[in-house]
């Protein structure tokens, strides 16, 4: 099945989550603080973390910002913290999907089996354009490497998806609904969620939304990626 790791101060609660993941066949290794949570991510690989917020030395929100330095491995954030506003900025700060506590060992399982599916799809064999050209943009989809004018570009995770997603439809409007279905696999979101991570693209393309090169954004519409005139 799935190697996890269990990021979780409350005893009680990591207990449970251990003895439902190793029953569920999965390999499980555990963690009460981040500075742990981050050493195990750094020499251990898993396939996917299970992140509360509520950790004794670091936020929770802190600590998903530096895993993400360190890793794509994906993360679910278990919150108690159940605003709209602040999943939006869980999302944006690199969680793959998050759990409302106190949540159900059902749920669990449906919300890890549907993040572990999205990895799989992300990780499974290229079609055979897996090497995409749009102008200076160059994109090695089974490398996950993107360049521009022969220069490396830096990119999370979620900023390469977006960027091949896009790149493989150049010229083509594509709604917002859209990307939130395909990139972030969700039928759900705000709008920030894409806006966000579109000026995080924008500024390492060296445009901005008032100047665009690559990135338009037609208001209403939706957004394309086009080579400069």
């Amino acid at each position: 099945m799935a190697s996890v790791l269990v990021v979780e101060d409350d005893q009680f609660v990591r207990s449970a989550l251990i003895r439902h993941l190793t029953e569920a066949a999965h390999t499980v290794r555990s963690v009460g603080t981040a500075l742990e949570a981050l050493r195990e991510v750094a020499q251990v690989g898993f396939d996917v973390v299970i992140l509360d917020l509520g950790l004794p030395d670091l936020d929770g929100s802190e600590a998903l910002k530096m895993l993400r330095g360190l890793s794509d491995v994906p993360v679910i954030v278990a919150t108690a913290r159940d605003d709209e506003a602040e999943v939006v900025r869980l999302l944006n700060a690199g969680a793959d999907d998050y759990l409302v506590k106190p949540f159900s060992v059902e749920h669990l399982s449906a919300r890890l089996s549907a993040v572990l599916r999205r990895a799989h799809s992300r990780t499974a064999a290229p079609a055979a354009d897996a090497l995409m050209q749009v102008g200076g943009l160059r994109i090695d989809v089974r490398r996950r490497l993107a360049s521009l004018d022969g220069a490396a570009l830096d990119l999370t995770r979620r900023e390469f998806d977006l960027l091949a997603f896009l790149a493989a439809r150049p010229g083509v409007v594509v709604g917002r609904r859209e990307l939130l279905a395909e990139v972030w696999q969700q039928s759900y979101g705000d709008d920030q969620t894409i806006d966000v991570h579109l000026s995080w693209l924008r500024r390492k393309l060296g445009e901005t939304a008032a100047r665009p090169r690559y990135l338009h954004t037609l208001r209403g519409v939706g957004v394309k990626l086009e080579p400069p005139v």
